[in-house]
């Protein structure tokens, strides 16, 4: 069985904000791998993260990941997980409904797929 991957929560502020917070924890990582990122919201201005061999990058269209039955997370999070990313970082617009996705992040089979989540806050 593969390691589970660490993910990183991040929430709050706007979109910008939380797409500059996961590039600049990206710079302090140590190169042990890909990570990928899913990112939940439009981009407002430029974006300051690209698709490369090194970072897998999903951006997934604003709506609540808890209201939405969490189908776009599940896909995209299962996607991203056959590919083993060395990390996993995962950005949500409103912290309004986050203990349901940590519910969803500590449930089957996801308990056994991801490490510890670490939240984020902005």
């Amino acid at each position: 069985m593969k390691a589970a991957v660490p993910l990183i929560l991040v929430s709050g502020s706007t979109y910008g904000d939380r797409e500059a917070a996961i590039a600049e924890s990206i710079k302090h990582r140590p190169a042990k791998g890909n990570i990928a990122v899913i990112l939940e919201g439009l981009p407002d201005g430029e974006p300051r993260l690209q698709n490369s061999p090194d970072l897998l990058l999903h951006r997934i269209a604003p709506g609540c990941f808890c209201c939405i039955g969490n189908l776009a997370l599940r896909v995209t999070l299962n996607r991203l997980l056959r590919q083993h990313p060395a990390c996993i970082y995962l950005s949500v617009a409103s912290s309004a409904h986050l203990d349901n996705i940590l519910l969803t992040l500590q449930q089957t089979p996801y308990d056994q797929l991801l490490l510890a989540v670490s939240p984020i806050y902005l």
